[in-house]
C-alpha cells in the first residue's frame, strides 16, 4: 500500500473518531439543557402539578400524594361508600359544599369529577392536623352514625368520605379539594383545573 493510500486510510479513521467524540460530547452538553426545563424541587413544592397513578389502586384503599408540601389523598370509593354519603348529609355542617373549599366542578354530592374516585387534602380544617383513613364501620369507637371516612384523633373532628365535616367538631370546614384533572383513565394530575391540561 502506498504512503497515500496509508494517509488516505488514517485520515478516514480520524475522521470517524472525532464524529463519535463529537456526538458523544455534544449528548452530554445537551443533558443539562433538557433537565434544567424540568420543575425544580422548590418549584414543584411551590405548587408544579404533580401526577397520581391510580392504575394500581383498589377499590377501598387510599394513594398519598405530596403536593405544595401538603399530603393528598385519593381515595377509591366502592358502591357502598358513595351509596352512604347520602345517608350523612343531615349530619353535616355543609353537605351541599357551599363554603369554597373545592373546585366548582367538585360542587356536587361526591365532590369530586369522576364518583369513584375523591381526590382531596389530607389536612384537618381545624389545626391542620392529619386525620387518619377510617373506611371502616366502627360504632363503637366514633357513634352508631358514623360510615366510615377520616377521623381526626388530635380533637376528633370526622369527615365522611367525601370530606365532608360532621356537625359538632371542632373542623369548622370541609376538607380542602385541590384542583386536579385526569390526563387519562389511570392519571390524575393534581394542581391544575379540569380541561386546562
Amino acid at each position: 500500500m502506498s504512503a497515500q493510500g496509508v494517509n488516505k486510510m488514517r485520515r478516514r479513521v480520524l475522521v470517524a473518531v472525532t464524529s463519535v467524540v463529537g456526538a458523544v460530547g455534544a449528548g452530554y452538553a445537551v443533558v443539562p439543557f433538557v433537565v434544567s426545563m424540568n420543575p425544580s424541587a422548590r418549584a414543584r413544592a411551590a405548587g408544579a402539578p404533580v401526577e397520581a397513578d391510580i392504575s394500581k389502586l383498589e377499590s377501598g384503599a387510599l394513594l398519598r400524594v405530596k403536593w405544595r408540601g401538603q399530603p393528598v389523598w385519593v381515595v377509591s370509593r366502592t358502591s357502598e361508600m358513595l351509596e352512604a354519603l347520602s345517608d350523612n348529609d343531615p349530619k353535616l355542617i355543609d353537605p351541599a359544599s357551599e363554603v369554597p373549599q373545592q373546585p366548582e366542578y367538585c360542587q356536587n354530592p361526591t365532590r369530586s369529577i369522576k364518583p369513584e374516585y375523591l381526590v382531596a387534602i389530607g389536612i384537618c380544617t381545624h389545626l391542620g392536623c392529619s386525620p387518619t383513613y377510617r373506611p371502616e364501620f366502627a360504632p363503637q369507637d366514633l357513634g352508631a352514625s358514623w360510615k366510615g371516612g377520616f377521623f381526626c384523633p388530635c380533637h376528633g373532628s370526622r369527615f365522611d368520605m367525601a370530606a365532608r365535616v360532621y356537625k359538632g367538631a371542632p373542623a369548622p370546614t370541609n376538607m380542602v379539594i385541590p384542583k386536579h384533572t385526569y390526563l387519562n383513565d389511570t392519571t390524575i394530575l393534581v394542581g391544575e383545573d379540569q380541561g386546562a391540561a
